[in-house]
Formats: C-alpha cells, sequence, structure tokens
C-alpha cells in the first residue's frame, strides 16, 4: 500500500496536537526539588536578571 497524504485539515490538526502536546509538557514539567531550579547560567536565568536589572533602574 502507499502512502497517503494527508489532506490540508489533518496535517494542520496533526501539527498543532503535536505543539500543544510539546507545551503542556513544557507547563508542567516543573516538579518540587532541587531539578526544577532554574541554573544560574541558563538564558532564561541571564534574561530575568537584565529584565529585572532595567526595571530597578527605571524606578
Amino acid at each position: 500500500m502507499g502512502v497517503t497524504r494527508l489532506k490540508r485539515k489533518d496535517r494542520r490538526n496533526k501539527t498543532f496536537s503535536r505543539l500543544e502536546v510539546q507545551f503542556l509538557k513544557n507547563a508542567t514539567n516543573l516538579e518540587a526539588g532541587s531539578r526544577s531550579h532554574e541554573s544560574a547560567k541558563s538564558q532564561i536565568s541571564i534574561n530575568n536578571a537584565v529584565l529585572a536589572q532595567a526595571a530597578a533602574a527605571l524606578k
């Protein structure tokens, strides 16, 4: 049997459901404990520190 091509609507649903699952995994992956803490070297922590510094400078 040959490979069937999904219709546009089905391709869209497949993509959105995959992205939604990925988003939910990222959103609910934090658990209590040391492993859930953001490392100081991560880009998110660095960005948050810069934003906090900028906000403090504006006050």
